[in-house]
């Protein structure tokens, strides 16, 4: 215990004598002659070069970032039918979660009503029957066996439309 007394008591020592006033003359002889010196001259700022303006007058041009405008894309969107998601629909649950993270593990079936049990990725169980949506796709639950579940689906066309597309999950074994 003496042994780490006496290397603490030196350490200290040698961390004032660190501290000592020394002199400092080699500083003020350096910063002397740093103001002795003659100011250089600062190179003035390149010419900025003008440059030539543009005016960009597409006022007869369709505007890339608008979806309207006539022609196959318009003819397209009328042919859909009006088929578009219900905005004011409240969302369910289940909806929430892509189709690929939602599983099949049975169903059900009461009266002349057949539901299926479905799981998602923290192992929740939820019971749905036709009509109900999942998916992020406005999906809708058209038909329940016992193998699995087919949905419609809303998607975008791309064209500032919707179209239909059907889609299924299977019973996981």
């Amino acid at each position: 215990m003496q042994r780490r007394d006496t290397a603490i008591i030196w350490a200290c020592l040698l961390l004032l004598g660190g501290c000592a006033n020394r002199s400092i003359s080699d500083l003020e002889t350096y910063v002397a002659g740093v103001k002795k010196r003659e100011p250089s001259q600062i190179e003035p700022l390149p010419e900025i070069k003008q440059i030539e303006t543009y005016v960009y007058r597409a006022s007869e041009r369709r505007s890339p970032f608008s979806p309207g405008g006539q022609g196959p894309q318009q003819e397209m969107i009328e042919e859909t039918g009006g088929i578009a998601p219900d905005p004011l629909r409240r969302k369910e649950e289940l909806e929430n979660y892509s189709l690929d993270t939602i599983r099949m593990v049975g169903t059900l079936q009461q009266q002349e009503q057949m539901s299926a049990l479905v799981r998602i990725q923290d192992g929740t169980l939820f019971r749905i029957v036709p009509g109900n949506y999942l998916g992020q796709n406005h999906g809708q639950i058209t038909r329940i066996t016992e193998e699995r579940m087919e949905l419609t689906e809303i998607v975008s066309n791309g064209m500032g439309g919707w179209q239909e597309r059907q889609a299924a999950i299977a019973l996981s074994e």
